[in-house]
């Protein structure tokens, strides 16, 4: 098979963002007819039809799907490719620092508690890297789902298990062999492990008897599992749309909730904590990227202040 150019990984990334043909064209400043016969080749090299063609636009088939996720993470090589070769040049002389965009995606407890730290330490020793940062729902592919995408280079993400796949050299832990729930060839590693309590109206008599609260991104099967065996536990009554929505209602005498450590870093003193004990769910958090962008220093030198606020 013959590869794709970056500009064919371009038109295929352009059409499945914008949603068809014209507007992709658009969007590259060529005619629609070089789109069509972009795609068109495309398509021939790999031996799959990539879009579905219709009078609403196009949308990318599964084969599609996976070319464009791949065309981005390829594209963003090309990408930072400058910047790696720059530093290098200058590590040979030196100590090296990092520069360019740095892409991360985060859940919203995360990006207001675990990012800022580190960033700001990231920022004093690597003045030249440039954070864009996206706040992503936990649900389907979650924050993890961005990075295979090709729309994020590092994820703040939710792991399932005790343990994931270790990045390789100086930055890995001890592995586990036990499944992190991430999509296939993506590396991650644990940054910290929040136990879940519960919470209600401060000065309540009976909390346990409070209607449940609850949102859509809140655990994993794994500790629904947990929930499921406690018969103290009522289904949720009401639901709100994210951890903030639910502590403020819980704060207003709705309903009690049971919540991660991050999410109660926000909680005033209008609500009382209370642990679950050492049988309680446990969630583990942790960072995730692909393995070309892995060795990159920019990921590398985030990563190493992510732990570094784990301590």
């Amino acid at each position: 098979m013959t590869e794709l150019a970056p500009q064919e990984l371009r038109v295929l990334v352009a059409v499945a963002e914008a949603g068809g043909f014209s507007a992709a064209a658009h969007r590259l400043g060529i005619t629609q007819s070089a789109v069509s016969h972009s795609v068109r080749g495309s398509e021939a090299k790999v031996g799959a039809v990539l879009f579905d063609r219709g009078r609403a636009g196009a949308s990318p088939t599964p084969a599609g799907e996976r070319a464009v996720a791949l065309g981005r993470r390829i594209l963003r090589l090309y990408e930072v490719l400058g910047a790696e070769a720059r530093a290098a040049g200058r590590a040979a002389a030196g100590p090296g620092t990092a520069e360019g965009v740095l892409r991360i995606a985060a859940f919203r407890s995360a990006a207001l508690h675990l990012l800022p730290p580190a960033l700001e330490r990231l920022a004093a020793r690597h003045p030249g890297i440039r954070p864009e940062i996206r706040v992503v729902r936990e649900l389907g592919p979650g924050t993890a789902g961005e990075v295979a995408a090709g729309r994020a280079d590092l994820a703040i993400a939710t792991l399932s298990g005790p343990a994931s796949r270790p990045l390789p050299g100086p930055l890995s832990g001890p592995p586990s062999g036990l499944p992190d729930g991430l999509p296939d060839g993506l590396l991650s590693g644990e940054l910290t492990r929040e136990a879940y309590s519960l919470v209600h109206p401060a000065g309540h008599p009976d909390p346990k008897a409070l209607p449940l609260l609850d949102w859509d991104e809140n655990c994993g099967s794994y500790t629904r599992d947990w929930w499921r065996a406690q018969d103290w536990i009522p289904r949720a009554t009401v639901k709100a749309e994210d951890d903030a929505m639910v502590l403020t209602m819980v704060g207003r005498g709705l309903g009690m909730a049971i919540l991660p450590e991050l999410s109660l870093r926000e909680a005033t003193d209008a609500v009382e904590i209370a642990g679950l004990g050492p049988q309680g769910p446990v969630r583990r958090v942790g960072y995730v990227t692909t393995p070309e962008l892995a060795s990159t220093l920019a990921v590398r030198a985030l990563i190493r202040e992510l732990r570094a606020e784990r301590g």
